[in-house]
């Protein structure tokens, strides 16, 4: 199983799009460095028919350690959280894509 990189993604803008492959990496880095400051910014990000990124807050708890059993505090923490969409999942899954409204 192959790994999609930047690099796949650029050649692909590339070659389906027609743009030189300085202007399809510029493209894709300048497409990604939105996102992450979006997302930086506590901002959701939805593609639509892919599906939604979003910032969550997790609060402080009490964890263990597992070697030695001994507890330890986790600071509160941002997390990102992918929600993948029907059409994705539905893909993914290899049934027929849900109609669009």
């Amino acid at each position: 199983m192959d790994t999609v990189t930047r690099a796949h993604l650029a050649e692909t803008i590339y070659t389906e799009i027609g743009l030189s492959r300085n202007d399809s990496a510029d493209l894709l880095e300048t497409l990604l460095a939105r996102i992450a400051a979006a997302l930086a910014e506590g901002e959701t990000v939805k593609i639509s028919r892919f599906g939604t990124f979003s910032v969550r807050q997790k609060g402080r708890r009490i964890g263990r350690n597992p070697k030695t059993g001994v507890e330890v505090p986790i600071l509160p923490r941002r997390v990102l959280v992918f929600r993948p969409s029907q059409v994705l999942k539905a893909q993914v899954n290899g049934h027929d894509l849900p109609d669009e409204d």
